[in-house]
């Protein structure tokens, strides 16, 4: 009986102590959560790189994130430095251009057009864009090309070099409309003799002419272009960084994101992936990736090869491509690379680029040695994001396949035809393949051996591309550190990095933008400066 009655009491101190237990937890929890503030999409980030010494932050491996002192005296300029008339009044006619491709391509183009509008003395009327136009049902608030960029800036910055218009005459336009004016696919190595010869004579005779260009660019590199017409690289200068500005409600989302990631006064490193599919594709990169995703650049590859753009064979040798540089380096090595260098892993990086081939997965190694890796999606909330579209018409919805359903009389006469019993089950049918089950663009790769037609909701997709490419365009141009995973040297048609290169040389040359050695080894440690890419060196 003693015994049974120290083991309830003990039972009974036990319960009490938990019950009291319970009631501090629910009361730390309830006082602990009353200063929380509420959510906000860029706490996700952590702020301990850095230290704070007599009220001053004081970042640890600050040789890192300085900007280069020797440089700190360029400033940008880029106005005429020769006799450069203002554009005369009574101009040879009318150019009107189609532009197609992505952020990269269009932003080179525009620039790469106002040039040989110049050259031709002719007066310009603002360039569409081809990735919007395309898309139905987007905002009419938004189109063409101010679906980007800011028409009245572009047009009042360049008044001093060449003269630009909304749109054709009304009586042209009805001309446009009935194709009588000629129409020229100028390629992105286009002489200035091309256009002095073969298009000059058209626009005097029919006084306007159309430019189709889905070539990344129609006019020769800088450095191709003779003496006489250096002031022209200069004209391209000043449409790329005072021209093309961006439409007040990306500008303003995009110094946004910079501010969270700056919050708590911490720098930030932007980072630019790279893993472009058609770049992949043109280089020969297909077996650095797996299954569905090698088939995806294979498939672009043979269409390059087709359309003279590659003048390789289909298969080669995707591992002596890295070896030599042709490729991308991975996340996972530019993790190494980073790490190498010193930066800590609660290092801020923020992804860059509106494409990352093989989706969020091939980032996963680098998510695991940098914990505060973030993109646009983590920084901004959904109503953000969608205020940069304006009002947009919904899409019809992809109608899914009912499944086939048979009536009970029916399974009856089936049952009775079936003959004699017992008998041998008949095989499974094959399972149907549903739309609403074709995750992603990639779907067809298993039915077909040639790409679809971008449905409508893809359409859509590729102008919003757009936005989010100009998003990353801010916030890589304003960042600490810019580290590219890919850029082409200048050469083949222009990257994202590459443009990101020359706009921070221009506007401040001291920031400190690395460009990767890939050469040989990808874990090369051979970083130097954006300052020595020549790609924009004539700005200076």
């Amino acid at each position: 009986m003693i015994l049974r009655s120290k083991i309830k009491w003990v039972a009974l101190g036990g319960l009490i102590l938990s019950i009291l237990s319970l009631v501090v937890h629910l009361i730390l929890a309830k006082y602990s959560t009353q200063n929380l503030v509420s959510y906000s999409t860029f706490t996700i980030i952590s702020d301990d790189i850095g230290v704070s010494v007599g009220g001053t932050q004081v970042f640890g491996y600050k040789k890192l994130w300085e900007n280069l002192k020797f440089l700190q005296s360029l400033q940008p300029y880029s106005n005429p430095r020769t006799s450069f008339p203002e554009p005369a009044v009574q101009s040879n006619g009318f150019i009107y251009a189609k532009i197609y491709g992505g952020f990269e391509k269009i932003r080179n183009s525009i620039a790469d057009l106002v040039a040989v509008s110049r050259l031709l003395n002719a007066t310009l009327v603002i360039p569409e864009i081809q990735e919007s136009l395309r898309s139905k049902g987007i905002s009419s608030k938004y189109t063409c090309f101010s679906y980007i960029y800011n028409e009245e800036q572009f047009i009042a910055a360049l008044k001093s070099d060449v003269i630009i218009v909304k749109t054709l005459p009304s009586k042209l336009k009805e001309a446009r409309k009935q194709k009588q004016f000629p129409i020229f696919k100028p390629t992105r190595s286009a002489s200035p003799s091309y256009y002095t010869s073969e298009v000059l004579p058209a626009l005097e005779k029919a006084k306007v002419v159309g430019l189709v260009i889905a070539d990344g660019g129609c006019l020769q590199v800088w450095d191709a272009l003779p003496r006489s017409l250096l002031e022209y690289q200069r004209l391209r200068c000043r449409v790329a960084y005072h021209a093309l500005r961006f439409r007040e409600e990306i500008l303003a989302l995009g110094h946004e994101i910079v501010k969270r990631l700056r919050a708590s006064g911490q720098p930030y490193i932007a980072y630019n992936p790279g893993l472009v599919r058609d770049a992949l594709a043109y280089h020969g990169c297909g077996e650095l990736f797996q299954d569905v995703h090698t088939e995806l650049i294979q498939y672009r590859r043979e269409q390059m090869i087709k359309q003279r753009i590659v003048r390789e064979e289909l298969a080669v040798d995707s591992h002596a491509r890295k070896l030599n540089g042709s490729c991308p380096l991975m996340p996972e090595e530019v993790g190494l690379l980073l790490r190498a260098m010193g930066y800590p892993p609660l290092t801020r990086i923020y992804v860059a680029g509106s494409e990352i081939f093989g989706g969020q997965r091939v980032l996963i190694p680098l998510r695991a040695m940098y914990t505060n890796l973030v993109d646009r999606t983590s920084l901004c909330n959904k109503q953000e994001l969608l205020n940069l579209f304006g009002p947009e018409k919904p899409l019809a919805e992809d109608s899914v396949e009912p499944l086939p359903s048979k009536s009970p009389k029916l399974f009856k006469e089936e049952w009775d035809k079936a003959g004699p019993r017992p008998r041998p089950l008949p095989p499974p049918p094959g399972k149907p393949i549903y739309r609403h089950e074709k995750k992603g663009w990639y779907g067809w790769v298993a039915e077909k051996n040639v790409e679809p037609d971008p449905s409508p909701a893809e359409l859509r997709s590729q102008a919003h591309r757009l936005l989010w490419a100009a998003l990353d365009y801010i916030v890589s141009c304003e960042a600490d550190v810019f580290f590219p995973g890919f850029h082409n040297d200048g050469s083949g048609s222009p990257d994202f990095s590459s443009l990101v290169f020359g706009h921070r040389l221009y506007e401040m040359a001291s920031l400190r933008t690395y460009r990767p050695n890939r050469e040989n080894d990808a874990g090369k440690m051979n970083c130097i400066s954006a300052v020595y890419s020549n790609q924009h060196s004539t700005m200076f």
